[in-house]
């Protein structure tokens, strides 16, 4: 007799926030593109499991056409609204690989390429109680370097929240 099982990795929901006093533009690769977020605004967005090396950073003192093509003061990503590629430094980078080993999600914050944005990266679901905040550039959670350890894991199909401003 055989038996079958099935491992169902699930999406994870996002949910960015900006509580700055100002417009932040935030960005999502390799799925999500990006949008304007004005003040108390928050955007729903909805990432496959399995995605890995993906980043979301606020993008400040943007200007876009109706085409979508313009610029940003930090964070710009080749002059485009919806991003596919990375953006320009300075950028505080909320950083995740989704259902990876062991059916584990791996969070962190980044100010490698720069801080331009306070951020805070939380778990909201799954029990995982994880919080990661990058106020300014000296921030303790974030990696400062390639070989920083700060990496923190949750179970596959934890849902998350990132905030501008916390």
């Amino acid at each position: 007799m055989f038996t079958l099982c099935l491992i169902t990795a699930q999406a994870a929901r996002f949910d960015i926030v900006n509580r700055c006093s100002y417009t932040v533009w935030p960005a999502a690769i390799p799925r999500g593109g990006g949008r304007q977020l004005n003040s108390g605004q928050t955007w729903p967005l909805d990432i496959p499991a399995g995605i890995s090396a993906a980043r979301i950073w606020g993008r400040t003192g943007c200007n876009f056409d109706g085409s979508g093509r313009g610029s940003c003061q930090t964070g710009d990503c080749g002059g485009a609204l919806s991003c596919s590629l990375s953006g320009k430094s300075p950028t505080t980078l909320a950083e995740f690989t989704l259902n990876g080993g062991n059916n584990k999600d791996y969070i962190d914050l980044s100010v490698i390429d720069g801080f331009n944005i306070p951020m805070q990266f939380s778990s909201t679901s799954n029990g995982c109680n994880k919080v990661l905040t990058c106020r300014d550039s000296n921030c303790p959670d974030a990696y400062h370097q390639p070989n920083d350890v700060k990496t923190v894991s949750c179970p596959g199909g934890t849902n998350y929240r990132i905030v501008f401003c916390p």
